[in-house]
Order: C-alpha cells, then structure tokens, then sequence
C-alpha cells in the first residue's frame, strides 16, 4: 500500500541543524500532499509542516517558522525537512505523513498514512 520511512534524526546541540528525509515505498505520492509531525512522550502529535504537491502551499507551525523548511522530491517520492537553529524544544518523534489528496492542512485526523518516526534531540 504506502510505507513511509524516515531517517536522518540524531542528537544536537541547540543551534545546530538537521536534514529529515523520508522515503514512500509503493506507489507514487507525487500528486499528493505531505507533511511533518512531531511528537514528544506525553504529549499529543501535532503539526510541525507541510506542502502540496507542486509545492506552491507550503504552511509551517508558528513555533518552527522561519527555521524549518519543507522539501520534496516528486520523482523520487522523497519528503525533507530541513531543520536549522534547532532548539531544545524541538526534541520530539519527527513524523512524516501523506494523504490521497492536495489538501493541506495542520490536523492530525486529516492524515490516514504515517511513517514510523526519527528521533531527534537537542541539548542546551
């Protein structure tokens, strides 16, 4: 069916960057939106990123605005999350998701197909 496999989490200092990749197996998601999600124990998954298809919606959580950055990579089924001047608060399960339409929106509900998640840790 769909299988999403991210990679790229590790542990940082704050400041430091990281680049998530994730990977969809099976059939293409290239007409499709795509998002991140993050999670930390305890707390509900919620929103981080995502983008459209083509690219030209591209939404961001207020709290990682102007520091993360959504990518893709439609012939490669390819999603990135580029994440810069990390902070300790972004330590969380980094999940990234897709959907059978172009909607874009920042609703855990609205999102059926999840990969398995990247671990990524920032310390002060």
């Amino acid at each position: 069916q769909v299988q999403l496999v991210e990679s790229g989490g590790g542990s940082v200092q704050a400041g430091g960057s990281l680049r998530l990749t994730c990977k969809a197996r099976g059939r293409t998601l290239s007409s499709y939106a795509m998002a991140w999600f993050r999670q930390t124990p305890g707390e509900e998954r919620t929103f981080a990123a995502a983008m459209s298809s083509g690219g030209v919606t591209r939404i961001y959580a207020d709290s990682v605005k102007g520091r993360f950055t959504i990518s893709r990579d439609r012939s490669n089924n390819m999603l990135y999350l580029q994440m810069n001047n990390l902070e300790p608060e972004d330590t969380a399960l980094y999940y990234c998701a897709t959907r059978f339409n172009n909607e874009v929106t920042k609703t855990k509900a609205d999102w059926p197909y999840w990969g398995q998640g990247t671990q990524v840790t920032v310390s002060s």
